[in-house]
């Protein structure tokens, strides 16, 4: 595995850093699936789960979805991979699963989430609000939760890396 990825400068402004920090974890996990094979990819960490490398791709494009155009742009976006019989869709994967369709979605969402998240300062509120709480955020709390949740994905990234090929890294 190579990295390139690039920590931001220790003297950024807060929002330099935070977009800084959310990039470094996106291409953290861009990294753990560096050179896997679509099989490697949709390798389960350990039975009965059915967490993967693909399905955890899959899932930060739902929430990059999810935060950054339904709940701070308020957009209309559609479901990616869950239904209402199964919502936790991302994870389920099939043969016909792509590495290709996956990386694709996720990066075309994280394009969105860039260009969404640049009309609004790090207090605007969000124009929507949460599914469930009907909360709204500021782009502040929405950007420290998306570096939260990828930290925390990649860690579970690390460790199924490992059990594919045994490569680890930070």
């Amino acid at each position: 595995m190579t990295n390139e990825r690039r920590e931001p400068a220790t003297t950024a402004d807060e929002r330099t850093m935070l977009e800084g920090w959310l990039d470094y974890h996106r291409q953290t996990l861009a990294w753990k699936c560096e050179g896997l094979t679509d099989a490697q990819l949709r390798t389960a960490a350990v039975e009965p789960s059915e967490l993967s490398l693909m399905g955890l791709v899959r899932h930060m494009a739902v929430v990059e979805r999810g935060w950054f155009r339904k709940v701070l742009a308020a957009e209309d976006a559609d479901r990616l991979y869950c239904t209402e019989e199964d919502p936790d869709g991302e994870f389920h994967l099939s043969q016909s699963d792509t590495w290709e369709e996956a990386y694709a979605t996720w990066q075309s969402e994280i394009e969105t989430a860039r260009r969404n998240a640049a009309r609004f300062g790090l207090d605007d509120m969000s124009e929507g609000k949460h599914r469930r709480t009907g909360e709204r955020f500021n782009l502040r709390w929405i950007y420290t939760h998306m570096i939260e949740e990828y930290a925390r994905h990649n860690g579970h990234a690390d460790l199924i890396r490992e059990r594919i090929d045994g490569a680890t890294g930070d």
